[in-house]
């Protein structure tokens, strides 16, 4: 990275941003950091770091005309209200990073009435729930419901909006609160009441982070995971939420299997959800969890770090944290190194006397020496503030360290500078260990180094840990599980089998039933009418990156014509009748109705090139593709050629002058589909859209018309001995396939203005102003099939094509070769 001068205003005053200070301190691309308001522990002059008093952090023109006077050129806002401001749009408006979202897009955490909208309308896995923003409906709504409910106020509480109420009664006083009393303010405006699930055990959460960034005009959502899990414990006792009295990671029930499943069924969709409503994120989506009975379901997003979640994380990361926020702002993250140490991390929380209620204010806090491997984290403290340097250029205040290197330091300070309590939680430590266990004892062992009158912390931060650790355990011993358990329906694909058998029935013909559901599938060469052994032609294909568009616009019944069509063809440019056919149709989760939608299209294409479907496997294998509707399909044909009868090509029997007749392709067919994507992408067009090449479709279901089956008409030829060698034209283009059906010292010379170009490649070429030979090698220029035959036989060859519907061109021959294989003249015509 260029930019090894950043100069950063982090804006913020808790632990969070504590541990920000400390991680970015350690970056070597870091000169200063500026944090706006900070506490006493970013004020005790920490490397680089210094905290600003005289800005309020509420007035982003002030914030802005500090970072100019600063030269700043990173802006890291740790809590949310700010972002739901608008710091991001603000400052990026001014010419400065921020790592933070938009405006529009911190509205996941801004108001619960949105992101609870925005997962319903993205079939985000949530608990069932009701927006209200009048009093008396919401209170109408309670009494008639039937089940236990959450009342959530809709905006920002710090933390404190959500309350759990034990029966009707205490939900009614819920409300009232929030709605008439305004005990949150204008984030009660509007409520959410959800049904509160039962759990696994009590309420928990555990939250994945990951780091995001938008780019290329809001069309590709990149991002990494910080792959360690926290699990947040939020009551104190049985009183309200206080937001976080400690974290623990990485949490041991967050098994690679259920975090994967979580990737799929939530992660992919919210980034795809805000890909397509188009908002810009930059900065971390923090999404926090639980585990029903039915599955993880989402309870909320953050669009900000975490508190205490980053102060259990960060010091288990493995990177530059400046270069990921300034990669995620510029938008080359998948440069990008993110790791995580294997190890386990602790936080406990040490809070004020009375906290979450009115707490206590400026007892005086008494620091040692913590623990190896253990960080000291502030939030709610004041200290004194300390020049950066002494008149002699040393520190001026020596750092405690359990690392040696004061830039990795803990923001701990010496035991006889002044610090008081100014916060509800206070501080914390955090421990870093080889076992959960360790880390756990390790963090109360540092909490023992903290002392202030009216403390509070929690005793029991991991022990749901522990537990989920021996429960795990005691399952790798015997616990009973099922296939279903692992993600994977046995019954989904036996109710497939049952809805295609007709389907596959109806390909049937001499030598195979087309019957389904055996070990495999049989076929009968005599009664297929060959009484000689044959010769046995095999052929295996599948559909490319032309799956993606069907994914995004919803449109399987044709892709599976084109998997058929792929190797069929393949097989009679060798001269044999296509008999059998065989389908692997992979997918993480069965999705049947789409599954049935594609096998029908293989169907079709069986039946339009005469071979039976024989028979085929369905692979469900959780986690393979990032959707759980994607699927990938690969086939396999089977022709044979009688006894006695020509393989081709018959290279021997070509000579110069031969004639080259080509079969008008359908457009694309299946070959170029990711430069195709990125044509149609760059153009700033959609595949919803119409089609500009002037087809009466949309863009996508014109680019999904399926590949040309030539088998029947081209087997009419051969049957008459017309043709010495046909070439399929896929991937690679004219260039690439045509020379595979020449011997080496023949060429084939094609006159590019002999065949008419279909509307839609003319507008990918001009579109995406691609070279004539690039375009002669990626697309099939309309010719999907080529042929080599006598000039004597071009007239009976073309008729017989023609008779059966063909379009068929003279467009070229053949010559003595003296280069490439192929050569294309006329090249003008296609500009």
């Amino acid at each position: 990275m260029e930019d090894r001068n950043l100069i950063i205003l982090l804006v913020g005053s808790g632990g969070r941003e504590s541990a920000l200070a400390w991680k970015l301190a350690q970056s070597n691309l870091v000169q200063d950091i500026f944090v706006l308001p900070g506490n006493g522990g970013t004020a005790q002059g920490l490397h680089k770091v210094q905290n600003v008093s005289h800005v309020n952090p509420d007035d982003f023109p002030a914030l802005l005309a500090f970072a100019r006077e600063k030269g700043v050129n990173l802006v890291v806002p740790g809590p949310e209200a700010p972002l739901v401001a608008g710091i991001g749009d603000f400052f990026r408006a001014a010419g400065i990073r921020c790592f933070g979202p938009t405006k529009a897009a911190a509205r996941m955490e801004g108001s619960k009435t949105f992101s609870k909208d925005f997962m319903t309308r993205h079939t985000i896995p949530t608990a069932q729930y009701q927006n209200f923003s009048d009093y008396d409906k919401a209170r109408k709504f309670l009494d008639e419901v039937s089940y236990k409910v959450v009342v959530k106020a809709t905006g920002l509480a710090a933390g404190k909006g959500v309350i759990l109420p034990s029966s009707k009664e205490e939900a009614q006083t819920a409300l009232k609160d929030i709605m008439l009393a305004k005990e949150f303010g204008s984030a009660g405006d509007e409520v959410v009441i959800e049904e509160c699930e039962e759990f696994y055990g009590c309420l928990w959460e555990f939250l994945l982070m990951r780091f995001m960034q938008f780019l290329k005009e809001m069309r590709y959502l990149y991002y990494r995971f910080l792959t360690a899990i926290p699990s947040d414990h939020c009551p104190v006792a049985e009183g309200p939420n206080t937001g976080g009295m400690g974290c623990y990671g990485p949490a041991p029930i967050a098994t690679p299997q259920l975090v994967e499943g979580i990737h799929r069924t939530v992660l992919q969709p919210t980034i795809d959800g805000m890909r397509e409503e188009r908002m810009p994120f930059v900065g971390v989506l923090f999404t926090g969890f639980m585990l029903t009975k039915h599955g993880p379901k989402v309870l909320e997003y953050n669009v900000r770090f975490g508190d205490p979640e980053t102060q259990t994380l960060l010091p288990l990361m493995d990177a530059d944290l400046a270069e990921v926020m300034v990669a995620c702002t510029e938008g080359w993250l998948d440069a990008v190194t993110i790791r995580v140490h294997p190890k386990f991390a602790a936080t406990v929380v040490l809070s004020a006397g009375g906290y979450p209620g009115p707490y206590i204010r400026g007892d005086t806090i008494t620091l040692q020496n913590p623990p190896d491997d253990t960080f000291i984290f502030h939030a709610g403290t004041t200290g004194p503030t300390f020049s950066k340097t002494r008149d002699n250029g040393q520190p001026a205040l020596q750092l405690l360290s359990t690392h040696g290197d004061h830039s990795h330091a803990p923001l701990a300070i010496r035991p006889s500078e002044s610090l008081t309590t100014s916060g509800g939680r206070v501080i914390a430590a955090t421990s870093t260990a080889d076992t959960l266990e360790a880390a756990i004892s390790q963090a109360y062992k540092g909490i023992s180094t903290i002392h202030f009158d009216n403390m509070h912390f929690r005793t029991d931060i991991g022990k749901r840990g522990l537990r989920d650790q021996l429960a795990s355990k005691k399952l790798a011993n015997g616990t009973s599980l099922t296939y279903a358990s692992a993600g994977v329906s046995i019954d989904s694909g036996n109710n497939l089998v049952k809805r295609i058998k007709p389907l596959v029935a109806s390909t049937a013909r001499p030598g195979a039933s087309a019957q389904i559901g055996g070990f495999g599938g049989a076929f009968n060469l005599v009664e297929a009418g060959y009484t000689s052994p044959p010769t046995i032609i095999e052929g295996t294909d599948g559909v490319g990156t032309k799956l993606k568009i069907a994914h995004a616009i919803g449109k399987h019944d044709t892709i599976g014509i084109d998997l058929v069509a792929m190797s069929v063809n393949d097989l009679v440019v060798q001269g044999a009748e296509p008999l059998t056919f065989m389908d692997t149709y992979s997918c993480s989760k069965l999705d049947v109705d789409i599954a049935e939608q594609v096998i029908k299209g293989v169907c079709a294409g069986c039946r339009e090139a005469g071979c039976a479907l024989t028979g085929g496997e369905t692979a469900e294998m959780p986690g393979l593709l990032e959707k759980d509707s994607a699927y990938d399909i690969v086939g396999s044909a089977m022709g044979a050629i009688e006894s006695g009868k020509r393989v081709l090509p018959d290279k021997g029997a070509m000579a110069s002058g031969d004639v080259l007749l080509g079969l008008a392709s359908n457009g694309c067919h299946s070959n170029g589909f990711s430069l195709i994507r990125l044509i149609v992408e760059t153009a700033g067009l959609n595949f919803f859209d119409q089609a500009p090449w002037g087809e009466d479709k949309t863009i996508g279901e014109s680019l999904l018309t399926p590949t040309r089956i030539y088998v029947k008409p081209l087997l009419r030829v051969i049957e008459k001995n017309l043709v010495k060698g046909l070439a399929h034209i896929t991937g690679g283009g004219l260039i690439d396939n045509v020379p595979r059906m020449l011997p080496g010292y023949l060429a084939a010379e094609m006159n590019a203005s002999a065949w008419p170009v279909p509307k839609v490649l003319s507008w990918l070429k001009l579109t995406g102003q691609i070279e004539h030979e690039e375009f002669a090698k990626t697309f099939n220029t309309g010719l999907g099939m080529v042929m080599v035959v006598n000039e004597e036989h071009v007239n009976e060859t073309m008729e017989e094509l023609e008779k059966v519907g063909e379009m068929v061109y003279n467009v070229g021959r053949l010559v003595e070769r003296g280069g490439d294989g192929c050569v294309l003249i006329n090249l003008a015509a296609w500009d």
